[in-house]
């Protein structure tokens, strides 16, 4: 007899949080027709179980194998990618510095704007405004 998955996981996640409520193991067993359900209170998990050999052999459920399977995929493509990557030196590129000029260029340009700023605050203290060459200083009402 086969079990259908939707009122599974329904009953799956119903009992993960009594379980949890009422300080129960980790794992929680239900008997059905076929053998045992097996639920895991902390991940929601649902495992199919039949006693075989005076043993209980427990297996995922399909829906959560077919989520497994391709999670696991995922991650064997993306190690292969970044072992690719490896291979060739992609992750072994040193980031370019820039050049003298750039550095002299950018120096330029910090040491004028502190130029400017230090004249502010320096008329700012004094309680004096200087107006910036080619601008007009706003009216004050």
């Amino acid at each position: 007899m086969r079990i259908s998955v939707l009122p599974l996981t329904f009953a799956a996640a119903l009992l993960a949080g009594s379980a949890h409520a009422e300080g129960e193991g980790r794992y929680r067993m239900e008997k059905t027709e076929t053998g045992f359900i097996r639920l895991d209170t902390a991940s929601g998990e649902v495992s199919l179980c039949r006693e075989q050999d005076g043993q209980i052999v427990c297996r995922m459920a399909a829906d959560e194998r077919a989520a497994f399977e391709k999670e696991l995929d995922l991650l064997t493509k993306r190690v292969e990618a970044l072992e690719k990557g490896g291979a060739t030196g992609l992750t072994d590129a040193k980031p370019s510095l820039p050049s003298d000029e750039e550095i002299d260029r950018t120096l330029s340009i910090m040491e004028k704007m502190m130029q400017r700023f230090m004249g502010i605050v320096k008329n700012l203290e004094d309680g004096e405004e200087e107006a910036v060459p080619g601008k007009t200083a706003p009216q004050k009402t």
